[in-house]
């Protein structure tokens, strides 16, 4: 069945491979970005006919009803949408200035909330349909690394919770979509290693995950069984295990 599909913050490397997966099974897709050189691009990459494209700047959330009303109409209604929008920052500069660590919050945390305010509303009236929501590994344990970036997205992990039993007398699922390290151009300045995964990959743990209507998946699946030793080690003995707790 040829399902709408919603992309806001469409022109990631891992967006624009659910975009993909999504079009080879012959969905419907809009797709909402700030940058419109980079969207009209991504749109062209994906040769369809089926791909309608709106831009947006997130940050100005006093707009998000209007970025949703807008995107709905123009697919003639919604049944499944995916938040993919974010920013790691910079750790060192969120530390030593509080508009950096604004920013950093606002970006990964309020602008999604402005989002999915009306987005929850719609689909809990129309008693239907799927929401997905990136966050990250990063939302399960303060490391000096990337805590700011980490305290939004672990802020915007219970916001979904709380959402998720909100909306589940509505029929409507939301998943939480806890990725690892991804080797994207966001990552660039990242040295690698075996634990990045692919967009590719990434993309398809996420409609995976969302097909299955799952609660809170960990994409890839392996960061499952590696987080709760994370979550749970004694603070510490994290503190003494600079591969957990170093920069």
């Amino acid at each position: 069945m040829t399902e709408r599909v919603l992309i806001l913050g469409a022109t990631s490397a891992i967006a624009t491979e659910v975009a993909r997966r999504h079009l080879q099974r012959g969905d419907r897709l809009h797709l909402v970005a700030r940058n419109a050189e980079k969207l009209a691009r991504v749109a062209e990459s994906l040769g369809s006919t089926s791909v309608t494209t709106q831009t947006a700047d997130f940050a100005e959330t006093s707009s998000s009803q209007s970025v949703i009303d807008e995107a709905i109409q123009t697919l003639g209604g919604l049944d499944v949408a995916l938040i993919a929008h974010g920013d790691l920052g910079d750790q060192l500069a969120s530390e030593r200035s509080f508009n950096a660590a604004e920013s950093s919050l606002r970006v990964n945390f309020v602008s999604v909330v402005a989002l999915l305010v009306p987005l929850a509303n719609y689909l809990e009236r129309a008693r239907r349909g799927r929401v997905g929501v990136i966050t990250s590994v990063a939302g399960d344990r303060g490391r000096p690394r990337n805590y700011t970036y980490g305290a939004a997205k672990g802020a915007l992990n219970i916001y979904l919770q709380g959402l998720r039993s909100r909306l589940f007398a509505a029929g409507v699922c939301v998943t939480t979509l806890k990725l690892g390290p991804v080797d994207t151009p966001m990552t660039r300045d990242h040295q690698k290693n075996a634990l990045f995964a692919s967009p590719e990959s990434a993309a398809r743990g996420i409609v995976h995950a969302m097909d299955a209507r799952k609660s809170e998946a960990y994409v890839p699946s392996f960061w499952g069984a590696i987080m709760p030793i994370v979550r749970n080690t004694p603070e510490r003995l994290f503190q003494l295990l600079p591969f957990l707790s170093g920069r």
